[in-house]
């Protein structure tokens, strides 16, 4: 099918970053065939179903290169506590999920994340209980009914409390089990073919939860299987005084022995970063999924997203677990990493601009999908979306970035992924939004009652 937006401001995010204040994008099946100015082309538009987007800003799909989709069902949960605390409050309630109560809160966070603008996610699942079932398979079915682009990442834990680490003993798995896991994932998952619509990543879950073993054993099967890592990194101080107690060096110095640094791999949060980390990362393209709101929220601090950019590393946004970052907008973070970038840096510290490039482009290159999603270009998939901006709150906002990025949350007129719709007019179109929120609450109080 063929279709046709147009009579749009169009900000492409190409390597030229060419925009048009009014422009058109034409898709044919999954694939993005022409963008340019004005109106388009009489013989691109016959038989093609054709959106007057007079009004709206068309961008790429944003690109969620962290998520924990299964904390959907346990928001509002240790509201005023640090990563620690907050860890050690919801391990319990988190042991009890199954692959149910992972369905149905992958369902509500990938509709909310399409309503957000978000069209490729990623999503760490660290947590698999004896009696769970198939919770990572779960979360794909989830993704392929609402209609996501997905990178799922098979995660794990084997440092428990008794051993030194912070998960209870009963959330922890046993190395081998780990391993052969994570590589039945992948035999089962993993679609590494040009516009693949699933991909699976490795991803033990942090230094203070996994052994050393694991870590580097992971590297080791990743490569072997030809896929990416991913792991949290540096969050907090209460990490790197973790790292430099039990390994004697900072996280990084830490995970870089263990075969961890590369293009193929990405790291969440990495807030608490020295120069000399700062520039291994550029050297070695390692990239960051930079989480704003909820490094806010845990009061963690704030990524170096402008230095880690400077230096050469890939730098993406994530809004991370939606039990540490209860809006889970990716469009919101946005507006966060812009505004907290400023906050530190002063004005230059980051463009609007520069705020949506690590909100597209930024996160393809994360994942390692820049030749495919990430900007609006002839021949790359038909992820796009377009924004209304002749509302009340965006009519009169000169610069329709500005009105994007520094204004409030515009609503969303169209959201296409793959070229198929999955938001149309604000509403996601692939699952009830209204069922998906009573069965959410539902597992929220079933999981806090188990939890005792």
């Amino acid at each position: 099918m063929r279709r046709v937006v147009e009579g749009a401001a169009v900000v492409t995010v190409d390597s030229r970053r060419t925009e048009y204040p009014v422009g058109h994008v034409v898709l044919d099946g999954n694939r993005i065939v022409a963008v340019g100015p004005g109106r388009a082309p009489d013989e691109l538009r016959e038989g093609a179903e054709v959106l007057d987007a007079a009004g709206c800003l068309v961008t790429p799909g944003l690109v969620n290169t962290h998520h924990h989709l299964y904390q959907w069902v346990t928001r509002g949960l240790a509201v005023d506590a640090t990563l620690f605390e907050w860890l050690t409050t919801l391990y319990p309630v988190w042991a009890g999920i199954d692959e149910d109560a992972v369905h149905v809160a992958a369902s509500g966070a990938l509709a909310w994340l399409a309503r957000t603008g978000c069209t490729t996610t990623t999503d760490h699942h660290y947590v698999f209980p004896s009696e769970g079932g198939d919770v990572f398979g779960a979360e794909i079915a989830a993704a392929q009914q609402v209609g996501l682009r997905f990178h799922p990442c098979r995660g794990s834990m084997d440092l428990g409390r008794s051993q030194g680490g912070l998960p209870p003993d009963d959330v922890v798995e046993r190395l081998d089990d780990v391993l052969t896991g994570t590589d039945e994932a992948i035999t089962r998952w993993h679609d590494p073919a040009p516009g693949s619509m699933v991909r699976v990543a490795v991803a033990p879950c942090s230094p203070f939860s996994v052994t050393g073993e694991l870590m580097r054993a992971a590297a080791e099967l990743a490569r072997a299987r030809g896929v990416r890592l991913h792991t949290h990194l540096a969050e907090t101080l209460d990490e790197v005084d973790f790292c430099r107690e039990r390994f004697g060096g900072t996280p990084l110095e830490y995970v870089e022995q263990l075969g961890w640094t590369g293009d193929d791999v990405w790291f969440a949060h990495a807030v608490h970063l020295d120069d000399k980390a700062v520039r291994r990362l550029g050297e070695t393209r390692t990239g960051v999924a930079h989480c704003p709101s909820s490094n806010a929220r845990l009061g963690a601090g704030t990524a170096r997203a402008r230095d880690l950019r400077d230096a050469g590393a890939p730098v993406g946004l994530g809004v991370d677990g939606a039990a540490s970052n209860e809006a889970a907008s990716l469009v919101e973070e946005v507006r966060h990493a812009l505004l907290f970038a400023r906050a530190a840096g002063g004005p230059q510290a980051l463009t609007v601009r520069g705020a949506l490039e690590m909100a597209t482009i930024g996160g393809a290159q994360v994942l390692g999908r820049a030749d495919e999603i990430g900007s609006l270009e002839p021949g790359k998939l038909a992820d796009l979306v377009v924004w209304r901006l002749d509302t009340l709150a965006h009519h009169d906002i000169a610069d329709p970035v500005a009105a994007l990025v520094l204004g409030s949350a515009p609503p969303v007129e169209l959201v296409l992924v793959d070229g198929e719709v999955v938001v149309r007019q604000g509403r996601v179109t692939t699952v009830d939004e209204h069922s998906l929120a009573v069965r959410a609450a539902d597992v929220h109080r079933s999981l806090v009652r188990k939890a005792g």
